[in-house]
């Protein structure tokens, strides 16, 4: 690692800040942790070699390594410091009164800053049966297809595109990105504003770095997205949960006066885990005040492609002329989660320097995958994949409804089923404990996550007076719903 080159780059970046030499290589050397550029177990330079390398104090470096070291990003051992794994840090660093040994860092990076785990939220990554969210139908997916456009794709390539690719991601995905946005979801943009990343917690996370400083507030919903509550805290910003309602996110006038935000995250076009859908009159006030704030709304579309009751709704980012939105999509949802591709829509004026930050530290790999993924837009067979996966989901979709209905709706109502691949099983009572009734799901071979897990910004762990089961439905066959919705009834309180 160039560490006099890696300062350099940084340091050009930042240099509007006006840090101190002591401030700057710190967060020099978090920023490059943080983006993987320095990995876990990399041992570091000592502190008389690297401020040698860098022309500085060695107390400089000493203070800077004494700061990761307290925040866990570095561990220092008899032979030097050395970047910390995710397996150590809790054991190696444990932060000063905190019962789980977990580290500041750890604890942000796993989003609920110094509460328990709820079990009801970790699931294994590679869950298919009912009811794991985020998962479609997987052996739907026309894999024959794809493997001959990979194929075409490998044959095609040139030794130069076996170089390093374009940070931005390769023009031509970009471009059948941008032709399929505006044609599908009424996004206004063009290829130039177009930023491939390798998923959506990828594109948070960049989008925060880019356009909100440490310390700026965070707007996501309230019980929302934990991805999203993660991303904000990993940045060092300040994350306020807004209350949602059956029409989508509400701020208040107390809201944007007590905390104005910087960023809004919201997902609008099918609420997670609630499962609303944000109402044009509330859409259009929420455009009108983020602009009046000076402010920018994250809107994340990861499953708008499958709306039931009728056309997909237009994105908030097309609604007005040169919103203040910045778009985020997904092909897990659409496709299937190994395919790692998602991307960025920014606004044109902003295109220029994010793609100038993005040149900085972007993944640039995957051209195949890339250039096959723009073949299968522009072919029509990914609009007709969609298409099949919207009258399949629908099928599923009613066919839980049902079931639910049958067995599990004496005390609960159903609610966020007219899009996406989920829905909410809401609970009348609220003395019902759906932490507890997750857990027994689990024990009975049911993904049921708790919907009062889902509580954001400060009031982590509190639902909104949502309580109740997050049911992902997409990959669980018609014919197994009954049975299954049975057996969930069947944990329920009489």
């Amino acid at each position: 690692m160039d560490f006099a080159l890696l300062l350099n780059a940084f340091e050009r970046t930042h240099r509007e800040r006006g840090w101190p030499r002591q401030r700057l290589l710190h967060e020099c050397l978090r920023a490059a942790i943080r983006s993987g550029h320095l990995a876990p177990g990399i041992r570091l330079a000592s502190t008389r070699v690297l401020a040698a390398e860098l022309g500085l104090a060695r107390n400089t470096v000493l203070y800077a390594y004494e700061q990761l070291a307290s925040e866990g990003f570095v561990l220092p051992d008899r032979r030097g410091t050395v970047v910390a794994g995710s397996a150590s840090m809790p054991e190696a660093v444990p932060a000063s009164g905190n019962k789980d040994g977990l580290s500041r860092r750890a604890r942000h990076l796993r989003g609920v800053a110094g509460q328990d785990v709820n079990a009801a939220l970790v699931f294994p990554a590679d869950a298919m049966g009912a009811f794991a969210p985020g998962v479609p139908a997987l052996d739907e997916f026309p894999l024959a297809q794809w493997r001959r456009m990979l194929e075409r794709a490998w044959r095609a390539l040139t030794p130069r595109q076996l170089n390093y690719g374009d940070p931005a991601g390769e023009p031509q995905l970009r471009m059948a990105i941008a032709e399929h946005l505006r044609a599908a979801r009424g996004v206004v943009c063009d290829a130039g504003q177009v930023f491939i990343t390798d998923g959506t917690q990828s594109s948070l996370e960049v989008c925060l770095r880019a356009f909100a400083d440490q310390g700026d507030t965070l707007w996501i919903e309230h019980p929302g997205y934990g991805g999203a509550l993660a991303a904000g805290r990993g940045a060092g910003l300040q994350v306020t949960g807004i209350a949602v309602d059956m029409d989508g996110i509400a701020p208040t006038e107390e809201d944007w006066n007590a905390a104005p935000p910087r960023v809004i995250y919201t997902t609008p076009s099918h609420q997670y885990p609630t499962g609303s859908v944000l109402s044009p009159a509330r859409r259009m006030a929420l455009l009108e005040r983020t602009r009046a704030a000076g402010a920018l709304i994250i809107e994340d579309d990861y499953d708008s492609e499958f709306r039931h009751g009728g056309p997909p709704l237009a994105a908030m980012q097309g609604l007005v002329a040169d919103a203040p939105v910045v778009y985020l999509g997904t092909f897990s949802k659409t496709m299937f989660p190994a395919l790692r591709l998602a991307f960025i829509v920014v606004p044109a004026a902003l295109a220029a320097a994010f793609a100038q930050m993005q040149a900085q530290g972007a993944v640039r790999g995957r051209v195949a995958e890339q250039l096959a993924l723009a073949e299968f837009l522009r072919s029509g067979l990914f609009a007709r994949h969609v298409r099949r996966m919207r009258r399949l989901y629908r099928q599923r979709r009613d066919a839980l409804s049902e079931a639910l209905q049958r067995h599990a709706c004496a005390g609960a109502a159903i609610h966020g089923g007219t899009a996406g691949m989920h829905l909410a099983l809401r609970f009348h009572d609220s003395a019902w404990d759906d932490l507890a009734l997750s857990r027994h799901a689990a024990q009975d071979g049911i993904v049921a996550l708790a919907l009062s897990a889902h509580g954001t910004g400060d009031k982590v762990g509190e639902g909104a007076g949502w309580s109740g089961f997050l049911l992902g439905y997409a990959q669980v066959p018609a014919e197994n719903m009954d049975g299954l919705a049975r057996r969930l009834g069947a944990l329920l309180p009489e």
